[in-house]
């Protein structure tokens, strides 16, 4: 078998197991051969270091500091010593070799027939978890079955503090310093359990992990590591196994890590691999209830997509502390941010589905709501919350405002989320703990930096909007669409929360100091927004001053140029009319309030405009493609989606998965083929089945009723509980079973 050491970082990425807490990359646990790199790495959602940001110039309200994720004390060590040979999968033969991530049972195997250069023959199954249910718990087992050997064997497991995290000073979507972020403070360790822990400098984050195992073995210390060895002997025909148990607690989440972490350890080795194995798939049975795709005629479609859902809940903050990683935890990609992506992109997946995810996922911007109050101050506004643009604890980390900061938009997208999830759950108390307070504030912010021209027009100027190859521009077609439709829904769920209690409504605006008075501006500016029209080419403009500019020379540009962001000035990019990703098609599909005629002419004006540099972009391609039924593109742009990561289609897979794409195959499935949308008045179907796949499946959670819906021949709906739901845009009550043509 030959190893390539680029297909090896990639399926580290690939193999990664997560469970929203922890993270761990698909390392081989006895390491590679010579010559081999490997990005080690364990994460957790939410920990990190603070970081100076370095300009060579700066100015006010630029962020003097950023947080980074930290790869933590690493627990994947285990050698292994066939008599006097190290087992190594990079000499002598791999008769077989198989790895899986076996997406409804939650655990990665991989299984390797071995020969050694002295000829002695061996079966090996390496097995990880990472636990859904102890969201702390990660476990390890490995199962040794002698062909034809017989004689001593030694495990040898290790857990190593002295770590560093990645770092590319030649990739931007890669961090290029700030290697060295954690340091040891403390280890213990006898024969039966170990811990290392670890603190950050600055931020001063404490992480204790700690190990124990299926038996006792022979303890070894170290400064910075603790080893333990297990020697057996073993026979032709015999298998011996060892399971390795690992707790991560951190001083975010636990006033004693240490004292929390013994506890969680010694209530896991009460139980075997199989008992925690049973566990885990008892969660992800009642995940999968909701959440499982199925493509009919179509295999490695169905498994890629479910293969994206799985990826979502595993990189989903389970916690007020966290949220989505643009990379979740499989990677260090962006250091470990959180953007717009999770609003946008992947909280539509839970809002479906899970709630309680999508709550919680939501309450994090609740949560860090004081910082955003903040940064709206350092950007000049003297009311509301500014959400930053990339972050960790709530603070800005974007060190490039044109494409940062300058994306006031996040604002909208974080209200469009929260109304999109009190629109399909009613969740009044959502809405009175943090639901108003967060749309409210946020859309302040519009007020503050609009204005009124002399024609009546509330315009928005200098911002940017989705598409970042077009940055501080006015009135941005998609920041306007949002801003919009977030100032709309501001005045009307504070009306409805005034019409449930009327308590607790006054008691917020008192808090936040907001007004009847407030409420009618936001009125009168969402009714007066403005959008630029071309009346020549029946579209919207992304921005006033988009049709001034050259189109870019697509036909002279070499395919080894792209992503334009690696090889071009920004500048000479903001120059041209060419969009990195979707901009003004996106704001129309989120909000369907454009008619069909017009959002076809958007289509065929920006769709040659974009290069898709950004993996955010064929998803709503796709989706754009399915409204204007164009089913063959719908699905040309859906397998660029679906198969981005697995075919490393960016070639930066390595860094980490993208899982807002992940995200943005599900939507283009249920969103584009199936047309769902939520509205005030319920959910909204208008599918539109491409001729490349024979049937789709999905299900809904709506209001705690499972909606199960089938694209096929026709449209078969099946409810638990009797609904209202819209189909073509014409009412239907369902009750158990219902089928319906295509139009």
């Amino acid at each position: 078998m030959k190893w390539s050491n680029e297909q090896l970082l990639v399926d580290e990425t690939l193999y990664f197991t997560g469970n929203g807490y922890i993270g761990l990359r698909g390392n081989f646990e006895e390491g590679y051969g010579t010559g081999f790199d490997s990005i080690r790495g364990t994460y957790i959602n939410g920990f990190y270091e603070t970081i100076d940001i370095a300009y060579g110039e700066s100015a006010y309200g630029f962020p003097k500091t950023a947080q980074k994720m930290v790869n933590v004390t690493d627990t994947q060590d285990l050698r292994i010593i066939i008599g006097d040979e190290d087992l190594s999968f990079f000499t002598g033969e791999i008769i077989d070799f198989k790895r899986d991530l076996d997406i409804y049972k939650g655990i990665s195997t991989r299984k390797v027939h071995w020969k050694s250069p002295k000829g002695r023959e061996l079966k090996l199954t390496f097995y990880r978890m990472t636990s859904f249910v102890t969201l702390e718990l990660a476990l390890f087992k490995v199962t040794l079955e002698s062909i034809n050997y017989e004689g001593p064997v030694f495990f040898i497991s290790g857990i190593n503090g002295d770590v560093e995290n990645y770092i590319n000073p030649n990739d931007p979507r890669v961090a290029s310093g700030h290697g060295k972020l954690l340091t040891v403070t403390e280890v213990k360790a006898n024969e039966k359990i170990g811990s290392i822990t670890s603190e950050t400098k600055r931020s001063g984050h404490r992480v204790t992990t700690l190990v124990g195992h299926s038996n006792p073995g022979q303890v070894d210390e170290h400064l910075n590591k603790v080893e333990w060895a297990f020697s057996k002997t073993i026979r032709q025909g015999q298998t011996e196994t060892l399971t390795k148990y690992v707790v991560f607690t951190d001083s975010i989440r636990h006033e004693e890590p240490y004292k929390a972490g013994r506890d969680l350890l010694e209530q896991a080795l009460g139980l075997t691999f199989e008992d925690h194995a049973s566990r885990q798939k008892k969660y992800l049975d009642d995940f999968w209830k909701y959440s499982k795709i199925r493509v009919k005629g179509n295999v490695s479609i169905d498994e890629a997509l479910n293969y994206s859902v799985y990826q979502l809940l595993s990189s989903a903050g389970k916690d007020p502390f966290s949220n989505i990683c643009a990379k979740g935890l499989s990677g260090e990609g962006y250091e470990g941010h959180y953007f717009w992506d999770t609003e946008v992109y992947m909280l539509p997946f839970f809002t479906l589905t899970n709630p309680k995810i999508a709550k919680n996922l939501l309450k994090f911007r609740y949560e860090t709501l004081p910082y955003a109050r903040e940064r709206a101050k350092e950007m000049g506004h003297n009311k509301g919350a500014k959400v930053p643009w990339r972050t960790i604890k709530g603070t800005e980390c974007s060190a490039y405002f044109p494409a940062g900061s300058a994306q006031y938009h996040i604002n909208s997208d974080v209200a469009f989320a929260y109304i999109q999830y009190y629109l399909l759950h009613k969740d009044m108390d959502f809405l009175k703990a943090f639901g108003l307070e967060v749309v409210y504030e946020t859309a302040r912010i519009w007020l503050d930096m609009g204005h009124f021209n002399d024609d009546g027009d509330f315009m928005i100027h200098c911002v940017t909007g989705p598409d970042e190859y077009t940055a501080i521009v006015n009135n941005n077609y998609y920041t306007n669409a949002m801003a919009k439709y977030h100032l709309t829904w501001t005045v009307r769920l504070a009306k409805d929360l005034r019409d449930f209690d009327e308590d607790a409504y006054e008691s917020l605006m008192e808090r936040i100091q907001g007004s009847l008075d407030e409420l009618s501006q936001m009125e009168i500016a969402a009714r007066s927004m403005y959008f630029e029209y071309d009346e020549k080419l029946g579209v919207f403009m992304q921005d006033d001053s988009f049709m001034n500019k050259p189109s870019w020379d697509f036909s002279n540009t070499p395919k080894d140029k792209y992503p334009l962001l690696l090889h071009y000035h920004p500048l000479t990019i903001y120059r041209h009319k060419v969009l990195k990703q979707a901009d003004t098609l996106l704001a129309m599909l989120l909000l369907d309030d454009v008619q069909m005629d017009v959002f076809e002419r958007c289509y065929d004006y920006y769709e040659p405009l974009t290069t898709h540099d950004s993996s955010l972009s064929p998803c709503v391609y796709s989706m754009a493609a399915s409204r204007i039924k164009r089913s063959h593109k719908a699905y040309e742009f859906f397998n660029k989606t679906v198969r981005l990561d697995l075919d490393n289609l960016h070639h930066n897979t390595k860094d980490g998965l993208h899982i807002a794409n992940a995200g943005g195959a599900y939507m283009a499935v249920v969103y584009g083929f199936g047309g769902l949308r939520i509205k005030a008045d319920g959910i909204h179907l208008n599918p539109h089945l491409p001729e490349e796949l024979e049937g789709v499946a999905f299900s809904v959670n709506y209001g705690g009723t499972l909606i199960h819906v089938e694209l096929g021949d026709k449209i078969i709906v099946n409810g638990e509980l009797e609904v209202k739901l819209y189909i073509y845009d014409r009412p239907y009550v369902l009750k158990g079973h219902m089928e319906v043509n295509y139009e």
